[in-house]
This record gives structure tokens, sequence and C-alpha cells, in this order.
């Protein structure tokens, strides 16, 4: 089975890669001639996942994963959210976001939150979308080097260590993300 993943992000394509069945087989945006800079103008994580898969899913025929990911931070009334790659500006520069980030977290204590990821699937069968999300905390610093994003900020549950200090295949057992490809997966094997 062939889909197009509708991302530019190299650390997303490893990620699924890696989560979903050996029998799918993922090509990226380049390899359809798409722009890796999709359209994002919705308001919610589940629009933005659905408009990106559509929009290539329209052009190319192919059916199409794409999603849409937001960190929720409680004390923040759940920004950055929807807003979470272009938090300290239009440039996706996930340093400046971070330490936007943590400088709006300063002093305070509630530093709960969550990370959720919406996957759309569009194709010939119309439009699906699953969810998956983990909980946890905002470290007061960076730590790691693995992961991007958010991850060396955010400590899941269960886990003294940042997604950034954890393997990745231990990062794939209990992330957001993880969650809402399983529930992809499972709808993908019981339509077979």
């Amino acid at each position: 089975m062939r889909m197009v993943l509708c991302t530019g992000n190299p650390g997303k394509v490893f990620e699924l890669s890696a989560l979903l069945p050996s029998e799918i087989e993922l090509i990226g945006l380049k390899d359809v001639g798409m722009p890796v800079d999709l359209p994002e103008t919705q308001e919610t994580l589940e629009g933005n996942a659905v408009q990106k898969a559509t929009y290539v899913f329209e052009r190319t025929g192919l059916t199409c994963i794409a999603d849409d990911t937001g960190l929720e931070v409680d004390a923040l009334g759940g920004r950055p959210g929807v807003r979470s790659a272009r938090y300290a500006g239009m440039d996706k520069d996930p340093q400046a976001n971070m330490q936007r980030l943590l400088a709006e977290l300063h002093g305070r204590s509630d530093r709960s939150a969550r990370f959720r990821t919406v996957v759309a699937l569009v194709g010939p069968d119309g439009v699906r979308t699953f969810e998956g999300a983990v909980e946890g905390i905002i470290a007061h610093v960076p730590r790691g080097t693995k992961g991007f994003g958010y991850d060396p900020v955010f400590v899941p549950d269960g886990s003294d260590l940042t997604f950034a200090e954890m393997d990745p295949t231990a990062k794939n057992v209990v992330s957001h993300r993880a969650r809402a490809v399983q529930a992809l997966v499972t709808y993908l094997a019981g339509t077979r």
C-alpha cells in the first residue's frame, strides 16, 4: 500500500515510518512534487491535519496521511496549542519557541502539559481522523539532543527524562504521535 506522508519534517518521517506496518510504503512530499510547506490555516489540530492531507490528495490522487501536533500547557490556557510550530514567529524556530514557552512559565509552579496529535487519512474512501495524547510537565531547562520541536522540555508522566533524552524507540512507545498512529494502524488493519 503506497501513501504520501504530508510533512517536510524528517523527524516525523522517521518516527511514522518506524510505527507503520512494513507493507505500507511511505513516500514524501518531494517524491510527488509537492511543496513541503503545506497550508495550515485552520483553528484546530484536526482542521490542519485534514487540510494538509486533502490538499495533497486532490493534487496527486494518492492516499495521504497528515498530522498536526500541539503542545497544550495548562498554566497558559492551552497555549501554544495549534500555534505550537509558530509560537515565536512565522519562521518556525524550535529554539525560539522553547525560549518563549520557558519565559512565559518562569516562576509558575503549575507546569502540567500535554502533547496532542491528530492524524488525518484522506483517500478515495473519504476522511478519517485519529487522535493521541500524552500527559506530562514542562522542564525548567531544555535537556537532551534527540527528537525535535519541544522534545527537550517535555517530560512525559512516568518518566524523569525529556522526550529529547529518550531513545527514539522508547519515545515511540509512549508518544502522542505513536498513539495516534496506532489508532490509524488499527483502522488500516481492519480495512484489508
